[in-house]
C-alpha cells in the first residue's frame, strides 16, 4: 500500500506539469498560400517560367526547321557541307540543352529568392505565436502523421492574425 501511495505522490507533479504544457498545430502550406505576397511571388515565377518556355519553344522550332532542311537536302550536299551542317546541328542541339538547364537553374533560383522571405515571415509569425502563447511545440500538420486535437490547439488563425500585423 505504501508503494502505491509513493508512486501516486511521485506521479502527481508530473500529471500537473503535463496539464500545463501547450501544444499547437498549423497547416503551414495553407497559411503560406493564403498570404497576398505568395500570390504575387507565384505570379512572377509563373510569368518567368512562361517566358523561358516560349524561348525554349522558339529554339526547338529553329532546331527542328534546320534539321528538316538538312534531311531534305543532305543527299545533294557535298560531303564537307554535310559534315559542316551536322556539326552546326549538334552545336545547336547542345545550345538547346544548355539553355534548358540554365533556364531550370534560373527558375529555381528565382523561386528561392521570392519564396524564402515568405517562409521567413511565416516562421517568425509562428515563433511569435508560440512564445506569446506559451506553446511548447507548434507542429506543421502537413508533415505530421497524426495530431491529437484534444491536446493540441489549432493556431492557424493566430498565425494569420500575426502575419497581418
Amino acid at each position: 500500500m505504501k508503494k502505491i501511495l509513493l508512486i501516486a505522490l511521485m506521479c502527481a507533479p508530473m500529471a500537473l506539469y503535463a496539464q500545463q504544457l501547450k501544444f499547437g498545430h498549423i497547416n503551414a502550406q495553407d497559411v503560406l498560400t493564403s498570404m497576398p505576397e505568395y500570390s504575387i511571388a507565384n505570379g512572377e515565377i509563373e510569368a518567368k517560367a512562361k517566358e523561358y518556355q516560349q524561348e525554349m519553344q522558339e529554339m526547338q522550332a529553329e532546331f527542328q526547321r534546320k534539321a528538316e532542311d538538312y534531311d531534305k537536302t543532305k543527299d545533294t550536299m557535298p560531303q564537307t557541307k554535310q559534315e559542316e551542317t551536322e556539326q552546326e546541328l549538334q552545336d545547336l542541339y547542345m545550345k538547346l540543352q544548355d539553355a534548358n538547364q540554365d533556364y531550370q537553374q534560373k527558375l529555381q533560383q528565382l523561386q528561392q529568392e521570392k519564396q524564402q522571405p515568405l517562409y521567413t515571415k511565416l516562421m517568425n509569425a509562428i515563433t511569435t505565436v508560440g512564445k506569446t502563447g506559451g506553446y511548447l511545440y507548434i507542429m506543421d500538420i502537413g508533415s505530421a502523421l497524426y495530431v491529437n486535437d484534444a491536446i493540441s490547439e489549432d493556431v492557424t488563425a493566430k498565425v494569420k492574425a500575426e502575419l497581418k500585423k
